[in-house]
């Protein structure tokens, strides 16, 4: 019996069909790491190696995500945040929103201005890395950041109610140390896993891990102190 041959739309569709299963599978084991980063954080640093297509694209969903929810823990404990129910117009679903799009910009500002900062002082000790996966490799080591939102947002709101959203109040006391020394416990996770990523993804020596970390350092340093100077 003759065997029909496969017209090359029906090829074309069987092959858009595969990749699309391919990609859906790695999105689900991306999705998987980032649970993995918080208890074994060497192998996933290590898949992030890989530069294909179809992998790299399956980063960016859990990547998204992390990103936005690092940008809302980072300003929840910010000064800027402590005035918005100052507002009588401002609720707490407008509260809510206002976060919500506030870590969404924080986020992605972060994610791209801290992987420049990595992807330069990898340079600076002589790693060739491509600025993606500097990038990536930041938004990785900032899950703590992002786990860290469902600790400090209970803990602040059952030690200061609404107050810390307010200028004075409750939260101008001893109790707001507490949770910006949480809120720093997360953060301090977050530098020892980009310093992991750094000696895993970027096969630094752990010299190497430092004198990337201290130059990315003063860049962070230069850049917050730059807008009062100017």
């Amino acid at each position: 019996m003759e065997q029909r041959r496969v017209k090359p739309v029906e090829l074309a569709d069987r092959e858009a069909a595969a990749r699309a299963e391919a990609g859906a599978a790695a999105g689900r084991a991306w999705w998987t790491r980032v649970v993995q980063t918080l208890r074994d954080p060497v192998p996933v640093f290590r898949a992030l190696r890989e530069t294909d297509e179809l992998d790299v694209q399956a980063r960016s969903e859990p990547i998204t995500a992390i990103a936005i929810l690092a940008g809302m823990a980072g300003i929840l404990l910010t000064p800027a945040w402590g005035g918005l129910l100052d507002d009588s117009s401002v609720d707490v679903l407008v509260l809510a929103v206002v976060t919500f799009v506030g870590g969404l910009f924080y986020g992605a500002a972060a994610y791209f201005l801290l992987g420049l900062v990595v992807w330069i002082g990898a340079k600076a000790v002589g790693v060739e890395a491509p600025f993606l996966i500097a990038r990536q490799l930041v938004a990785f080591a900032a899950i703590p950041i992002a786990l860290s939102l469902v600790v400090t947002l209970p803990l602040l709101l059952a030690l200061f109610g609404g107050d810390w959203f307010r200028s004075g109040g409750a939260d101008e006391g001893s109790r707001r140390w507490i949770v910006l020394g949480v809120g720093l416990a997360f953060v301090g996770w977050s530098l020892a896993l980009l310093a992991v990523g750094l000696r895993t993804t970027f096969r630094l020596p752990w010299r190497g891990v430092v004198g990337a970390l201290l130059l990315a350092g003063v860049m962070v340093a230069a850049f917050a102190v730059l807008p009062s100077v100017l």
